[in-house]
């Protein structure tokens, strides 16, 4: 990752493809092993020529012998000589008959040669298997002295193989084997041109398929990167402009004709970005809902200090500190709710879920609120059935929805009516239902009593004793515990509000 961080996604997918077939490429050079073996078998089979052909000769009469060197040489391809004890050519097949090969003239070769030949040195030089055979260099005096491996077969007493190369640098081999018991020499020469033809169609055949292979990989990896480069160019464009902010209608594409990792990247981000925008205006209508909110009882209070001193009647100023101590605090409950329903979402996401026993959890608040009258002379009936229902989450956030839902019912709520608390679990839900018997809500006005400072209250309450914050902030942690909170029908029929709280049962 450290010498790839600066790499693009096409540059790093190409290079992978590449280097995978680089080594692949490196096959090439274990030809050179494959050529090695040929050259050594060969020299196994010009000894075993040698040494067949001199025993052969050994049991011919002396007038039969050049006849006999002239047909196999000609069968053979071979060059035949044979040397005396004193190293003195007596036979030389190339003299009985037409040379049965001829060395190829370099300069006479086609360009195409020159080329297969400077390949062939440049895979010697990269592998290092370039040859150490001398020049094969046809001595001007028919002798056994230009041939060394004669007097080493001759001293040894066994066949000696050597090894060089010609003009077009193919392999020679020669072969050296004594004949008889009169020290007589027989030398044989071969120009093995098929071994370099052979080693030559291997590297070509090679080298066309990794050619091939090349080939179709870089096409591949270039639509590999296109395929994935490309969408992500355009997430990152829109992500640019989200974060400019220049252009508040960007459409982040959703590629919903892609089932892959890029398709579901691109409508997660699409989706991240329109619940980003939602979270934005929510802030923006937030901030002017507290503006607006504050604004009232802070020109009530105004009003009542500067009138304050301009009144000497005392019931009168005694009435002006009455309505400022109930703007301050009016302010000072606004500022506890904005500042609670302001950070819940944060903290929410910060705090780890444990289990909670919603029966008794809803058994301890109304057991609470019993003891220090809380209800305004309302009675609560628990119909929560029995055992335990279990929901994973925050115990202080439930139990926070769950006082502002019987609050609310509280308020709407005659007095000595009685408020319904109704618990029901069923296919992995556990529901939680606070039903009154008030006026109820008018069914287009469920949704809007959800939001943020909406709060038609009772004529029996006093103003401002409210904030409008309360459903909406137990909705809020509702969903945050992958929940809802909803107005709906009372079940019974009866008048009345239903507000009803839905969560996920928690895993057994």
């Amino acid at each position: 990752m450290f010498w790839t961080a600066r790499m693009s996604l096409t540059t790093r997918i190409l290079g992978v493809n590449i280097v995978a077939l680089t080594l692949l490429a490196g096959s090439l050079f274990y030809l050179d092993s494959y050529r090695n073996q040929l050259l050594d078998e060969r020299s196994k089979l010009a000894r075993s020529e040698a040494l067949i052909i001199a025993d052969a000769l050994a049991e011919t009469p002396r007038a039969e012998r050049p006849p006999l060197l002239s047909r196999i040489g000609t069968e053979q391809q071979l060059r035949l000589r044979l040397y005396d004890a004193r190293g003195h050519q007596i036979v030389d097949s190339f003299l009985l008959a037409d040379p049965s090969f001829t060395f190829v003239d370099p300069a006479k070769d086609p360009w195409t040669q020159h080329a297969a030949r400077a390949i062939d040195r440049g895979m010697d030089f990269v592998v290092g298997g370039a040859t150490d055979a001398p020049r094969y260099v046809e001595a001007a005096i028919p002798t056994a002295d230009a041939w060394p491996e004669v007097a080493e077969a001759q001293k040894l007493g066994e066949a000696v193989v050597k090894t060089r190369r010609a003009p077009d640098e193919t392999p020679v081999f020669t072969a050296a084997a004594p004949v008889g018991e009169r020290g007589e020499t027989l030398l044989t020469t071969r120009n093995a041109t098929d071994i370099t033809q052979k080693v030559r169609e291997a590297r070509q055949t090679l080298a066309i398929i990794i050619g091939i292979a090349l080939t179709f990989s870089i096409l591949l990896s270039l639509f590999l990167a296109r395929t994935i480069v490309l969408p992500l160019k355009s997430l990152v464009r829109a992500a640019v402009r989200v974060r400019l902010g220049r252009d508040r209608e960007v459409v982040v594409p959703r590629l919903p004709e892609r089932g892959d990792e890029i398709g579901l990247l691109a409508r997660a981000f699409s989706d991240m970005t329109a619940a980003l925008r939602e979270r934005i205006d929510a802030t923006e209508s937030f901030a002017a809902d507290v503006a607006h909110e504050l604004k009232n009882p802070l020109a009530s209070l105004r009003s009542a200090i500067e009138t304050l001193g301009k009144v000497e009647d005392p019931a009168l100023r005694k009435q002006l500190t009455e309505i400022a101590a109930h703007d301050v605090r009016r302010i000072d409950r606004l500022v506890t709710e904005i500042s609670d329903a302001s950070r819940i979402d944060a903290e929410l996401s910060r705090t780890e879920f444990e289990p909670v026993d919603m029966i008794a959890l809803v058994r301890a608040i109304a057991g609470e609120r019993a003891e220090r009258g809380a209800d305004g002379g309302c009675t609560v009936a628990l119909k929560l059935g029995k055992g335990r229902a279990l929901v994973t989450g925050d115990a202080a956030r439930l139990e926070r929805v769950l006082l502002n839902l019987l609050d609310n019912a509280v308020s709407f709520s005659p007095p000595g009516s009685t408020i319904t608390v109704q618990l029901h679990r069923a296919e992995g839900r556990v529901t939680v239902a606070v039903m009154d018997e008030g006026p109820g809500i008018p069914p287009d006005a469920r949704g809007k009593v959800f939001e943020r400072f909406h709060s038609v209250r009772p004529d029996t309450e006093d103003f401002g004793s409210h904030s409008g914050l309360g459903l909406a902030i137990a909705r809020t942690i509702a969903q945050a515990h992958e929940g809802s909170l909803a107005a709906i029908d009372r079940p019974d029929g009866k008048p009345g509000a239903c507000l009803l709280l839905d969560l996920p049962e928690a895993a057994k």
